[in-house]
């Protein structure tokens, strides 16, 4: 009986996810229609209507619990495969749920912690805060020291794997559709998502992260992390020293206590540049609610259920891509982002240089833009969505930690500035390992350099090029980019506009057969049109995805120009 009370739970489970999986493919389809638009279509009402379904997909997410509520946390790191509108709303979701009961509390702490629950004194009834994955409660410790236990919710990785075994089932369903899975690996990110929550349910995990972090910053007096009690921790249960601050968005309670938010915001910025420059290892989750300054004006980082790791593979290219980008020099920057697998290098580069171009001009021209992360990172997702761009993972966190940061370095101080805190850090990868100061300028002149002893052998070669061009030894290849493209969309128009023209014929004469006394002759032009209206949906498809980039670029290129 218990077996098939099971089994029935399991299975509505299961339909109430497929249920929404299908109401989302619908909306997909639906909102790629023209004729759907009843006040007519163009980009901003596409836009607007993303956004609505990105808040109805967050909302059911949030509904399904925690493993979906996870999982739309990691899809809004992929702007790789989603739509910019649905980044910005997944990547706000936040975690909440009322907390449970207080006895349940206890009992997961008698029996995680065995003989080690004696050293607790008293744990605060009321929690500090309530999650789908777990809630914290303050307590105190026989040797007077405060703590905060938190402690995984009762039965909650049953349910999870439950769910990640649907959530594999349906990207093996959606990787089958081939107009969502064209240059998507769903299942691939279903096993990755699976990898990476699955370690989220064990603490000690989180516990080895928690004293990592602290290790980088252990004579750092202006950053404190919380050290770990490792005796009272577990794989459900987390023992952390309480560190008791104002919320870092709190600035009457800040001023009032005199301390420097300017301050605090420099602070800030400093300790998540040397995250990532110096460590490689960083906190993804800036968020205002894990952030708290001390009395004594010291910045205080909780919650490490989230961090983010630079790889040694771009880590060793960083210093190449800086120094390319402070040259301006778009075609080595292209090259070095090719070689550490950003962007793929069987794919035609002239749409990637120009953009890389215009986001260098605006980020490198002075007065440099208080926003400028912000903005480069919202760039970034519209260039990789359907594009050639396969930004890692670890690359997005960075990104959307370092633009979380930047808005609450603003909101600390209105003349915060990223970018000028971050020149102390990014002059030393613009030079040479090993190698002085100057390395920056004695590039520029080696370079300069290179184009004089080019520039000499020119005549020479151009006259032997000219002497083959002529005995008929050398072909010459002229591409121009911006041709083949008018091009391939005059023929896809062409196509598109024939394709309609003959729906259109076959419709009629079904329609014309359905009213003869054979009625069912009408299957014939039926089926005879689907194949062809299958075309026809994908040539809409492809038109659609390649004139995004084009619109986004031709915005670009304006903004640019003024």
């Amino acid at each position: 009986m218990i077996f098939i009370a099971s089994q029935l739970k399991r299975f509505s489970r299961a339909l109430r996810i497929w249920t929404i999986l299908l109401g989302l493919l619908f909306y997909l389809w639906f909102d790629s229609k023209k004729w759907t638009y009843l006040k007519g279509y163009n980009s901003k009402r596409r836009e607007k209507r993303n956004t609505l379904r990105a808040k109805w997909l967050t909302k059911e997410l949030v509904n399904l619990g925690s493993a979906f509520i996870k999982l739309g946390q990691l899809l809004s790191a992929r702007a790789d495969v989603i739509p910019s509108a649905w980044v910005n709303e997944l990547s706000s979701l936040q975690d909440r749920v009322p907390p449970f009961e207080f006895e349940k509390i206890q009992n997961i702490l008698k029996k995680q912690l065995r003989n080690s629950y004696k050293k607790i004194i008293s744990i605060d009834q009321i929690p500090i805060g309530s999650a789908s994955l777990a809630q914290v409660h303050k307590a105190r410790l026989i040797d007077g020291k405060n703590v905060i236990f938190k402690v995984q919710r009762p039965d909650i990785e049953k349910f999870f794997r439950l769910d990640l075994d649907v959530m594999n089932q349906v990207a093996k369903v959606v990787q089958r559709i081939k107009s969502l899975s064209r240059g998507n690996d769903w299942v691939g990110i279903a096993k990755e998502s699976k990898r990476v929550l699955i370690r989220e349910l064990d603490f000690r995990i989180e516990a080895q992260y928690a004293a990592r972090f602290k290790q980088q910053f252990i004579d750092d007096s202006n950053i404190l992390i919380p050290s770990v009690f490792w005796e009272l921790s577990t794989s459900k249960v987390l023992c952390l020293e309480y560190l008791p601050g104002i919320k870092i968005n709190d600035i009457k309670s800040l001023k009032s206590n005199d301390i420097d938010t300017s301050l605090i915001a420099k602070i800030g910025a400093t300790s998540y540049l040397k995250q990532l420059v110096n460590y490689g290892f960083f906190h993804a989750d800036p968020h205002p609610g894990n952030l708290a300054v001390s009395r004594g004006g010291s910045l205080i980082y909780y919650d490490f259920g989230m961090m983010g790791f630079v790889s040694e593979r771009i880590r060793g290219r960083l210093n190449s891509m800086i120094k390319a980008a402070a040259l301006r020099d778009v075609s080595g920057l292209v090259k070095e982002l090719q070689i550490a697998g950003l962007i793929e290098k069987d794919i035609e580069v002239g749409p990637v240089r120009r953009l890389i171009r215009i986001m260098l001009n605006e980020a490198l021209t002075p007065p440099f833009d208080s926003q400028i992360i912000e903005k480069l990172s919202g760039d970034i997702s519209e260039l990789a969505y359907g594009k050639p761009f396969r930004i890692p993972i670890e690359l997005i966190f960075v990104f959307r930690a370092l633009s979380t940061f930047e808005g609450v370095g603003r909101y600390l101080d209105p003349e915060f500035n990223l970018i000028a805190i971050a020149k102390p850090f990014l002059l030393p990868l613009m030079t040479s390992k090993n190698q002085d100061s100057n390395d920056l300028f004695n590039e520029l002149g080696r370079q300069v350099s290179e184009i004089g002893s080019k520039a000499v052998g020119l005549p020479k070669r151009l006259d032997e090029n000219l002497e083959r061009l002529e005995q008929g030894d050398l072909q010459l290849q002229v591409r121009m980019g911006e041709s083949d493209r008018q091009l391939r969309r005059m023929i896809n128009a062409q196509q598109s506009l024939s394709n309609s023209v003959l729906l259109g014929s076959l419709a009629i004469s079904s329609a014309l057969l359905a009213s003869t006394n054979r009625p069912f002759l009408f299957l014939i032009p039926v089926t005879i049109g689907f194949p062809i209206a299958l075309s026809w949906i994908k040539l809409k498809f492809k038109m659609r995805s390649e004139s995004r980039l084009d619109n986004f670029q031709g915005s670009k290129s304006f903004k640019s120009d003024n």
